[in-house]
């Protein structure tokens, strides 16, 4: 397993929990933290052992704060464009991660953070939790994909209201408006995260990564060309081992092993 200077990173049986450990930076999302977790999902990219991944922040007060302000103050275009293309090439590889990703949010997940948490495909978040794109109070708009990803999640109307104001909102309103799809009290959140991922870590690992394939290049695109998609995958994943032991276990009354073949 590979080390770094601002994560944790821990594998407990199927499931890999990756702390953002900047503690004393509320967990500021700059340069290198950008460039570690690039190469730990990329590392890890091919490993089957891995069933699912928790990603959450050091502490109980940040998730991700926000990026790097000293940072972002040194930017001009061409070194902004560059820190965006460096920022939203990792919440693509993080949304397209071959397995599952759960955000625990124990904290602020403001900016850069509320962007890392939208790219992960579950977002679990502790009553403490606070989110926004607070960007344009410091004379910016996101860009690690926030003016994207959020209307996608909250709609239109609500992304305008989020992102054009900068104000932040609970983690119960961020619930209410779809921006996380649980929350928990801060004592709780961790468990609960652990328990959905080893919950989806006991699932066919090549239909889960179908799954969520399918979900994401089909929100892309028309209908009919996800159902099209579907259908293709639904046929490749008939033809799995994985698809033979779940029917034999369930007609048989037990519990499947699945081997991800």
């Amino acid at each position: 397993m590979a080390e770094y200077k601002n994560l944790l990173v821990e594998k407990k049986d199927a499931v890999l929990v990756v702390t953002i450990n900047r503690e004393r930076a509320l967990n500021a999302l700059n340069r290198e933290v950008i460039s570690e977790l690039q190469q730990l999902f990329s590392f890890y990219w091919s490993d089957e052992s891995i069933r699912c991944v928790v990603l959450t922040g050091a502490g109980e007060k940040a998730f991700v704060a926000g990026a790097d302000i000293t940072e972002l103050a040194e930017l001009d275009v061409r070194s902004g464009t560059e820190l965006s293309a460096r920022g939203l090439y990792l919440m693509k590889t993080i949304q397209n991660f071959p397995r599952p990703v759960i955000a625990a949010i124990n904290g602020f997940a403001l900016g850069g953070g509320c962007e890392i948490a939208m790219a992960c495909d579950i977002r679990l978040a502790s009553q403490k939790a606070k989110l926004g794109q607070p960007e344009v109070n410091l004379g910016v708009i996101p860009g690690y994909g926030g003016t994207q990803r959020l209307p996608r999640l909250v709609g239109r109307g609500k992304a305008m209201q989020l992102i054009l104001s900068g104000e932040m909102i609970s983690a119960e309103e961020a619930h209410r408006v779809g921006l996380v799809d649980e929350v928990y009290p801060p004592e709780e959140l961790m468990d609960k995260a652990m328990v959905m991922a080893n919950l989806i870590a006991s699932k066919a690992p090549i239909a889960i990564s179908v799954a969520k394939e399918c979900i994401n290049r089909g929100l892309d695109g028309p209908l009919t060309a996800g159902c099209d998609l579907e259908k293709a995958n639904f046929g490749q994943v008939c033809g799995t081992g994985d698809k033979n032991e779940g029917m034999e276990a369930f007609l048989e009354k037990r519990k499947p092993n699945f081997t991800g073949h």
